[in-house]
C-alpha cells in the first residue's frame, strides 16, 4: 500500500476531514489533499508529526508494515 492510501485510511477511521488534519499540520487543505492523492511528497516532519498524531509508528504511516504499531 502506497502512503498516500494510508493517510486517507487513517483519517477516515479517525472521523476527520481533511481541513482538520491540514489544520494539524499547518496548512490549507488543498495543499494536505495533494499528499493523500500522491501528486506531492510529504514531507518527514510532516510524517512524523501524523505519527504522532495518530500514535501510530511510521513504519505503518509509510505503508512498510500492514499492521499497526502503537508509539506508547
Amino acid at each position: 500500500m502506497y502512503f498516500y492510501q494510508r493517510l486517507k485510511d487513517l483519517r477516515e477511521d479517525n472521523d476527520k476531514n481533511q481541513t482538520e488534519v491540514a489544520d494539524i499540520l499547518g496548512m490549507k487543505y488543498q495543499q494536505y489533499a495533494l499528499y493523500e492523492n500522491g501528486e506531492r511528497e510529504i514531507p518527514l516532519h510532516h510524517f512524523i508529526t501524523l505519527a504522532k498524531y495518530y500514535n501510530i509508528s511510521l513504519d505503518y504511516l509509510a505503508g512498510l508494515i500492514d499492521t499497526p504499531k502503537k508509539l506508547h
